[in-house]
């Protein structure tokens, strides 16, 4: 095997491997973490690797993968679901946005043809960047995420007519040659093309829709888990061949595809199959987005550059945040919508390639707004950071915040925190004709509760003039069920200091914090999850076949030795190796107490 090329992949793992974790560890993201990676190998960090064209190119195939994943996690009625949003706001940003930048560049002296297919490749957004972006920050499923994916999705649409319209902005006499065509349909007058290009989409999803099912039971019937992986990478490979045979971006033919094998049964293997190359393969690509980074051009007009890049993103920003406003969403959203689409895109980088192989921009122009275009993308992740960290608080703070309320109703029985936990023991005690005051900080809880009947007051139980309010003074009981372990601590140190008649029952989240709040001095706590956990093991073991009365037997022991041993390793909790000893000692007297129970059974 070629010793070059093994140098290389390990370069670009370990440069991988250093810099995302040290991204990630400072809150700036993966994709931050690849492009300085690129940067750092590149010809203008060591120097280490330098073809990043050739990378590039390569690489692509990472954001093909990633469509057809996403494709796999939508099913139609999500997307007729999302139109409006796909066909208006993706629209109307991409119509906009290009008449902006048309107009700017006309401004500034350039002819009209080179400003609009300058303008149409700025109007794209980078998929790949933006949507590992939100996959990251939990935030696909959320406003933010819903409608800078429609407009996304719409821009990958939209970079077929624009590949169509960009040779007749050619100068006269401008011989195009096979490389810049639009697929094998290129000669066909435009209807036919349309109508060629519809009957091979067409005839993909008949085929993912009627022939894939049978293909992949065959392939699932082979137990192989090899071959399946190699059949979901070659579905991917084939479908980028085609769409790029027929003149269709192979980012949107994959998509297409995800879409129809949505509701195979098959899904879910596929998505795992591929899941792992889609993730090399973007970070690859971001890594050569790095490579690609022209410095010596930045150092030698920098002013230039830097305005340019924040002209770009700032007239992006402003556009999507008046079509946000247009469409609906609320200011906190469609801040992180305008900042998150307002970078350009991976696809501008084949355009700018293309112009400058019909002779619409000179290279000198390409190479300009191809630096422009990544500085950008390198800039994103920071503005989500920013927006994070500065731009969430501002806004949430203008919303008008709710008074605790005041005058609270005495009861014998205090409940602090209403949720899950908190409303069993409620609805049981109110069953019993108990009297009990709820404290719930959540609004919309207090609410919720308010509509079933249920009497609850808005107030945080961390705080000593509601606790007082509430009449801890005088209540005999407070049971604290709030969910956060560090403020269930907070408010039994709170009552125990101020009020140490009151009986104070808590909700544990684990072994650790049942072990903070028996240093605290509550009276009785219950870890959440340990009775339901051990009630459905010992249905398991019904349904397995075991006598239901010897299960309920067993399963009582479990309970008396694990809360005695709890107890018992308070005593050095804080010591690890003793703790780890004690809890060894601990299980084998568990099996031996449960397997001589099963002797006495046999014998019995």
């Amino acid at each position: 095997m070629d010793q070059q090329f093994l140098l290389g992949v390990f370069i670009f793992l370990a440069a991988a491997c250093l810099t995302v974790p040290l991204a990630s560890r400072f809150k700036l993201g993966s994709v931050l973490g690849y492009l300085i990676a690129g940067i750092a190998i590149g010809p203008f960090g060591f120097g280490w690797i330098d073809d990043a064209e050739k990378i590039m190119h390569f690489a692509e195939f990472g954001v093909v993968m990633m469509l057809f994943v996403i494709g796999l996690e939508l099913e139609p009625q999500t997307l007729w679901r999302l139109r409006t949003s796909i066909v208006g706001l993706g629209g109307l940003q991409i119509l906009l946005t290009a008449a902006a930048f048309t107009g700017i560049g006309m401004a500034l002296g350039h002819a009209w043809q080179t400003s609009l297919a300058v303008a149409m490749a700025l109007a794209l957004s980078s998929t790949a960047l933006v949507l590992q972006m939100l996959h990251e920050k939990n935030l696909m499923h959320t406003a933010v995420g819903e409608h800078a994916f429609s407009v996304l999705l719409f821009q990958d649409i939209a970079v077929i007519p624009i590949l169509v319209l960009m040779p007749l902005l050619a100068l006269p006499g401008i011989e195009i040659d096979a490389a810049h065509r639009a697929g094998m349909f290129a000669d066909l007058p435009g209807w036919m093309q349309a109508v060629a290009v519809a009957a091979v989409i067409a005839a993909m999803i008949a085929a993912g829709r009627y022939l894939s099912h049978h293909l992949f039971r065959v392939i699932a019937k082979t137990n192989l888990r090899e071959v399946f992986t190699a059949t979901s990478l070659a579905l991917v490979i084939g479908i980028t061949l085609l769409m790029q045979l027929v003149g269709v971006s192979p980012a949107l033919g994959a998509f297409v595809a995800g879409v129809v094998l949505a509701t195979s049964q098959y899904r879910r293997t596929l998505e795992t199959d591929i899941e792992p190359f889609k993730g090399l393969l973007l970070g690859l690509f971001f890594i050569s987005v790095g490579m690609g980074m022209d410095f010596a051009l930045l150092v030698k007009m920098p002013l230039q550059l830097l305005a340019v890049v924040a002209g770009l993103i700032a007239i992006k920003a402003v556009i999507l945040f008046a079509l946000g406003r247009l469409f609906g969403m609320i200011r906190l959203h469609n801040a992180g919508f305008a900042l998150a689409l307002s970078q350009g895109g991976e696809f501008a980088f084949v355009l700018f390639q293309f112009a400058g192989g019909l002779q619409i921009l000179s290279p000198a122009h390409a190479n300009f707004l191809t630096l422009v275009v990544a500085l950008s993308m390198a800039a994103t992740p920071l503005l989500m950071l920013c927006y994070g960290r500065y731009i969430v608080p501002r806004f949430m703070s203008v919303l008008p915040l709710r008074e605790f309320d005041t005058a609270i109703a005495h009861n014998p029985v205090i409940i602090a925190g209403f949720g899950r936990f908190g409303q069993v023991i409620g609805r049981f005690l109110l069953g019993q004709g108990v009297k009990v005051t709820v404290l719930e900080k959540d609004p919309d809880q207090v609410e919720l509760l308010r509509k079933f009947g249920f009497k609850g007051y808005f107030g945080d139980a961390a705080r000593l003039d509601l606790l007082r309010n509430a009449g801890a003074a005088e209540a005999k009981l407070l049971v604290v069920a709030v969910d956060d372990a560090d403020t269930c601590l907070d408010i039994v140190r709170l009552a125990r200091e101020e009020f140490p008649h009151l009986a104070l029952f808590a909700r544990a989240r684990n072994r650790r914090h049942a072990y903070e709040l028996d240093k605290a001095g509550v009276t009785y706590f219950k870890r959440e999850t340990f009775d339901s956990s051990l009630t459905m093991a010992q249905r398991i073991m019904v349904f397995l076949g075991k006598q239901e009365a010897d299960m309920r037997r067993k399963a009582e022991q479990f309970l008396r030795h694990d809360e005695a041993s709890l107890q018992k390793s308070f005593a050095f909790f804080d010591d690890e190796p003793e703790l780890v000893n004690f809890s060894r000692l601990q299980r084998e007297e568990l099996d031996r107490i449960l397997s001589d129970d099963l002797q006495i059974a046999k014998e019995e």
